[in-house]
């Protein structure tokens, strides 16, 4: 095991020192240059407790996930992207054709594996998702940065389902200032975050205003069963409050939190949030959602399943990434059609 082991980080730093010789060139083989000059390298932050270098902007990038792939691509990079993977759901037209030429290193719903990683010879990772960067996933994040490739991960997913204090669109949008930066294309990301803002500031300014907060529920998935639901801590809880409506589960432990039928039931929502997932799970579909809460005994005779108050938004969004700010104008248009 140790010989085996002791040939695995060889072949691990050859890969890298072949990626540091082919950084000049983009995944097509064209010289090009980094960013607009404007980083002043190294460049240094502290992201999710670790101290991160930047020595150069990266040329050769993977991303862990197919929400990370997009905030790159809207940030003007994607001729870096050498590969992303957790592919889930069909990409934005607007971006499709950009998405389509990323190499995909996993299979649909999967992972990038460690070794396949290394084989893309990157020179940055970035993932939204903290389990990713694991030695049982895409490796360890400490790992990496000795074989000299650096990493980010979202503030907002250090640690898997915990409660991120302060977790909004500010933050989200902090994010995007650090890659655009990370990347030297830190006017990309004032951008990027102008155009988010508009969004969010126009569906605010629709909001119907109502007597009482209307109650909700973030439907997100059923693993094994079981329902789980947004708490705090997240941007559903987040976008709770912008738009002035009251989660059910605000008060759970957790920003993803299993939880049960007979819960849901005594605490009765006025509306149900359908997050739509297509990863191939059982009951991911909004469409499965909606059937799964018509026919179980207990939930049919909910208000909000009998009277169909039902809201449906794209499970990817719930996670923070480009999407999450079309949560605002879907949730917005949705309720103002309530009676």
């Amino acid at each position: 095991m140790k010989t085996k082991t002791i040939i695995t980080a060889l072949a691990s730093v050859t890969l890298l020192a072949l990626a540091g010789c082919a950084g000049a060139s983009d995944a097509g083989g064209r010289e090009k240059a980094a960013g607009s000059g404007t980083t002043a390298y190294p460049f240094a932050l502290k992201n999710c407790g670790a101290d991160v270098t930047y020595d150069a902007a990266p040329r050769r990038v993977v991303t862990l996930n197919q929400t990370a792939a997009e905030i790159l691509i809207h940030l003007g990079v994607d001729d870096r992207i050498v590969g992303s993977g957790y592919e889930i759901y069909d990409p934005p037209a607007e971006i499709a054709e950009r998405y389509k030429k990323i190499p995909i290193l996993s299979a649909h719903g999967q992972d990038i594996k460690h070794e396949k990683l290394l084989e893309a010879q990157p020179d940055f990772v970035y993932s939204s998702f903290g389990s990713f960067l694991t030695a049982a996933h895409s490796g360890d994040r400490q790992e990496l940065h000795k074989l000299g490739v650096p990493t980010y991960v979202t503030e907002f997913d250090c640690t898997e389902h915990v409660s991120v204090p302060g977790a909004s669109f500010p933050m989200l949008y902090e994010e995007y200032r650090r890659l655009a930066r990370i990347l030297d294309v830190p006017a990309a990301g004032e951008k990027l975050v102008k155009e988010q803002e508009a969004v969010v500031g126009k569906a605010l300014a629709s909001v119907k205003k109502r007597d009482r907060p209307l109650k909700v529920m973030w439907f997100y998935s059923m693993y094994g069963g079981t329902p789980w639901a947004a708490g705090p801590g997240g941007l559903p809880q987040h976008v709770s409050d912008l738009v002035g409506v009251e989660n059910i589960f605000a008060d759970v432990s957790t920003k993803m939190a299993e939880v049960s039928w007979d819960t849901v039931a005594a605490r009765n929502p006025d509306v149900i949030i359908l997050g739509d997932l297509t990863r191939g799970e059982p009951n991911d579909t909004a469409r499965e959602k909606l059937d799964l809460l018509k026919k179980d005994p207990l939930t049919s005779k909910l208000g909000a399943v009998v009277a169909d108050r039902f809201i449906t938004i794209p499970g990817a969004q719930m996670d923070p990434g480009y999407g999450s700010a079309y949560m605002v104008p879907a949730l917005v248009e949705g309720l103002n059609k309530l009676r």
